[in-house]
Formats: structure tokens, C-alpha cells, sequence
């Protein structure tokens, strides 16, 4: 099933749930609306458990959480991500878990691979009818509809050269996502001609060096270089700060995923962010990613107002939250 149909037509959801296709945007988002839909959220904590590539070396205790009984709850939910990271055996060990997962609770598996993937087979494939597929693959008419989407999402209108270009650039939707959010900030019509400038522009070096001292622990640094662009430039500082927030934390949570790599623009950041990575973990890299699109929205969407001491007064507050993500626990 096609991740939309999976969206629009809310089929039934089953003991087990493959999640396959490459685009990691739409694999999140898959697994937040099956999330919402089992599990409310006062009884979430104790019926969910998650494991990465790395804990299912031993299958057994996939196997058994994901035959227990739920607590308080009409089922329990077990989710293995980054499976498609797994080596031979402990697929074929995965594999014989997933047929045994009992009714009444759901095994969710993410096999980021494409469903006619042979080397390895995807679950997908091996499952068939047994599971609940949903293809996160980006076609043109899911990247059509995920540009439309965010256009609505963010009040605003686009060319239909601009939505074109687009679907047809092969960038991820995260990337896609990223762009329209700094270019609707203009307010008015997208033109391709701001797209292809966006796409062309090299990133402010200021901003760029606020985003590297923050996630790297220096906050006077970043803060004192945050406070320099308010001073020269008031009113066109935020975004590009912002912007360059969320670069930085969506490499490190690349970078904390199992296997995750850096774009090839990128890789010369790795000796510095892949230590970080470890530190930080998945969960609160993304966190802090979600954190900085989140101001970006706030902007866009004049959430933040207008008033460029109200921007300053948002980037302050977001750097100090994620100052110290590499050496605390964040907050979701």
C-alpha cells in the first residue's frame, strides 16, 4: 500500500506492519499515525518498545516483547527500526519473529529498502499479505502531494513551475521541506526563479559557524555570533540561523542512525559530528532538529511575530534548550 492510500483509506492495522521504501520523512511520519492510532497517549510509555539493528543480535527479546501482554492497554506495540541495516542472520531470526507475532499485538518492522529489493529480501516481500505494507517510496505523485502538503501547511502559494521543478529534482523530501519553508518567509507567490536561487545560494558563513558552536557545546560562542547578525542585519538574521540549526541537527541525526552518512557536500564534517552523534543519540538529535523546524514554522507562519527582538529573543531561547544536548537529557 502506497504511504497516502495507507493515510487516506486508514486501513486496519493488524499484528504486523512493514514499513518499506527509502524516504525517511514518510517512514517517521508512518509510524507517528500508527502511534496515534494504537496507543493513547497516557498508556504509550508502557506499551511501546523500540529497538535499532543493533539489540536484535538476540532476537529473543524482540520476540518477547513482542508476545507480551499489554498493561493497561487493548494492545502492546514493538518496533524495529533500520532493519534493512541487519546482517544475514539476524534477519532470518528477525523474519521468524515477525511470523510468530501474536494477535492482538502489533510488530511494526522499518525495512528502509525498496519492495523488489533481493539482496536482501525485503520483509515486504516475504510477508506478502500476511502484513500491512506501507511503501514509503517518493514518486512523482507522492512528492506532488507531499509539496502540496507543506505549501498548505505553511499558507502559501507556489508557481506551478516551482511544485514542477520539484517533484522532478530527485531531492529528499526533507530537503524539499527545508527549502519551501525558508522561501514561503517572503509572503508572497514562489517564483522559480527564488527556488533556483535558493537552490544556488551558499549558506552565510555566520550562521553556519552559530549552528557548528552550538551543537558543538559552545554556547557563549554561538550566542555572541547569533547577537552579531541582529546587530548588522535585524530583520534577515532568524532564517538563515535557524536554517543552519537544522542543517547541523539533521547531520547528527543522520549521523546517529545505524549506518547513517553524510551527503557527499558534507562528509568533511564527519570527523567533528560523528563523535557527537554517539553522544547525542537518535532520539534527542532529532529532537533537536524538530526543535530548530519548529522555529523556522514559527516564523513563517508569524507565530514568532515580527518583530525582529521577538526572532532574537527565539533563537536565544532555542540555543540555550539545545545547548547542552550532547551532555543531558532532552525534553519531548
Amino acid at each position: 500500500m502506497k504511504f497516502y492510500d495507507f493515510l487516506d483509506k486508514q486501513p486496519a492495522i493488524g499484528k504486523l506492519v512493514i514499513i518499506e521504501g527509502t524516504e525517511r520523512v514518510l517512514v517517521d511520519r508512518a509510524l507517528d499515525v500508527i502511534l496515534d492510532r494504537l496507543l493513547p497517549p497516557d498508556v504509550r510509555e508502557l506499551n511501546l518498545q523500540r529497538f535499532g539493528p543493533d539489540d536484535v543480535d538476540d532476537a529473543a527479546r524482540v520476540r518477547e516483547a513482542a508476545q507480551a501482554m499489554p498493561f493497561l492497554a487493548e494492545r502492546r506495540v514493538t518496533i524495529v527500526s533500520d532493519a534493512q541495516m541487519l546482517r544475514a542472520q539476524p534477519r532470518r531470526d528477525l523474519w521468524a519473529v515477525a511470523q510468530e507475532a501474536p494477535e492482538g499485538n502489533t510488530l511494526i518492522v522499518a525495512d528502509l529498502l525498496s519492495p523488489r529489493s533481493e539482496r536482501p529480501q525485503a520483509f515486504g516481500a516475504l510477508a506478502g499479505r500476511a502484513a500491512l505494507r506501507i511503501d514509503t517510496t517518493a514518486t512523482d505523485d507522492v512528492r506532488e502531494r507531499f509539496v502540496e502538503e507543506t505549501l498548505q501547511r505553511l499558507g502559501a502559494a507556489a508557481e506551478p513551475r516551482v511544485v514542477d521543478a520539484l517533484v522532478r529534482s530527485g531531492a529528499d523530501l526533507a530537503s524539499v521541506r527545508n527549502d519551501l519553508e525558508k522561501l514561503a518567509l517572503s509572503g508572497g507567490k514562489i517564483a522559480l526563479r527564488d527556488l533556483e536561487r535558493e537552490a544556488l545560494s551558499i549558506e552565510d558563513p555566520k550562521a553556519y559557524k552559530y549552528a557548528s558552536a552550538l551543537v558543538e557545546g559552545r554556547i557563549a560562542d554561538a550566542l555572541e555570533i547569533a547577537h552579531e547578525c541582529f546587530a548588522n542585519e535585524p530583520r534577515n538574521s532568524v532564517i538563515p540561523l535557524l536554517s543552519a540549526l537544522a542543517t547541523e541537527c539533521g547531520f547528527l541525526w543522520e549521523l546517529a542512525r545505524p549506518g547513517g552518512a553524510l551527503p557527499a557536500r558534507a562528509r568533511w564534517r564527519e570527523r567533528v559530528l560523528r563523535p557527537l552523534a554517539q553522544r547525542v543519540g537518535e532520539r534527542r538529535a532529532r529532537i533537536a532538529y524538530e526543535r530548530a523546524v519548529r522555529g523556522i514554522e514559527a516564523v513563517v507562519t508569524g507565530r514568532a511575530g515580527s518583530d525582529p527582538d521577538e526572532h532574537r529573543t527565539l533563537v536565544e531561547r532555542i540555543s540555550v534548550e539545545l545547548s547542552g544536548m550532547a551532555s543531558r537529557r532532552l525534553s519531548s
